[in-house]
């Protein structure tokens, strides 16, 4: 767990056994919430008298991620991809594309899990990440299981668009939001991590440190997107250039009302009378984003993006 995120852990702590059967951890991406989830997780299962204590048996297992009382529900392209021995001289099955969404499947053998009794006598913990990325059917099957929690199980689930959550869903959990940290927490965080200009890719985050490292380790691609956007072939790429155009747009806005870039993407001064035309397109960019995972053709969906930008920048 990242230290920003221990004052959350602690209140928890204090709730004692008026623990909600129920936890919604929401913010932004790249806060810790993932880790924070999996530190309650630990907590709930740990057997010692001070818990988390990171040695007895329970915690052994759930670092293991073998605890028998654990289930951690995700998208298949989230999850870790088992290794298959193949046989000599076997070509290799082509494999479907992994799936971004939560399936109902996935939902129902949760179900199948929380029904039994505990294999430890304590809690089953059910950790649903990312939560928004239930569709419809999997969402309902959630529900059922919230409205009516078997005894000693707790849902823990992270979000980072909770808006995009069924809102029975969210009535039904304790929200625990969690934030970006003060930029001067971040910054320390970064440098420990020996992060080069930790400043740049913590603006390019919006001030989320976890999104900085990631952003670092891509530095070369987020600045070819910056520099000489254009269109791409990959679907997974689409988010990535629709990010870099919009936080370019909203970067030239404020450039163009007299304002400080907010994510450094190295513009420069913009024409005051665009600021407006650059608002419209941080939108449209914003709105494309939600559509980048779906099954478009990515070169024609791209060029259309960059064919909506500003004149100034075409």
């Amino acid at each position: 767990m990242h230290p920003w995120n221990e004052p959350l852990f602690e209140s928890l702590k204090r709730r004692g056994e008026r623990f909600p059967h129920a936890l919604l951890i929401h913010g932004p991406r790249g806060t810790g919430k993932l880790a924070l989830a999996e530190r309650i997780a630990q907590y709930l299962l740990c057997e010692a008298a001070v818990k988390p204590c990171g040695a007895c048996e329970g915690c052994r297992w759930f670092a293991a991620g073998s605890h028998p009382d654990f289930r951690r529900v995700e998208p298949e392209a989230l999850a870790r991809e088992p290794l298959v021995d193949a046989e000599e001289g076997d070509a290799p099955a082509k494999k479907a594309k992994p799936s971004t969404e939560i399936k109902i499947e996935q939902v129902r053998e949760l179900a199948g899990f929380l029904n039994v009794g505990s294999h430890r006598g304590g809690q089953r913990i059910a950790l649903v990440h990312p939560a928004e990325d239930m569709n419809d059917n999997s969402a309902n099957a959630l529900l059922k299981g919230l409205e009516e929690p078997p005894a000693s199980a707790v849902f823990l689930l992270v979000s980072h668009r909770p808006a995009r959550l069924l809102p029975t869903i969210r009535s039904r959990c304790v929200a625990l939001p969690v934030a970006v940290p003060p930029r001067e927490t971040a910054l320390q965080w970064l440098s420990g991590q020996q992060l080069r200009s930790p400043e740049r890719w913590l603006a390019y985050a919006g001030g989320a440190p976890l999104l900085a490292l990631e952003y670092a380790e891509k530095a070369e691609t987020v600045e070819r997107l910056l520099q000489h956007p254009a269109p791409v072939d990959d679907r997974d790429a689409l988010d990535a250039l629709a990010e870099a155009l919009q936080k370019m747009a909203l970067d030239r806005a404020l450039s163009a009302f007299g304002l400080p870039p907010k994510y450094q993407t190295g513009v420069g001064r913009a024409d005051p009378t665009q600021a407006h035309a650059w608002l419209k397109f941080a939108r449209q960019m914003g709105e494309h984003r939600q559509l980048s995972r779906h099954p478009l053709n990515p070169k024609l969906f791209s060029a259309e993006m960059l064919a909506g930008l500003p004149k100034s920048l075409k």
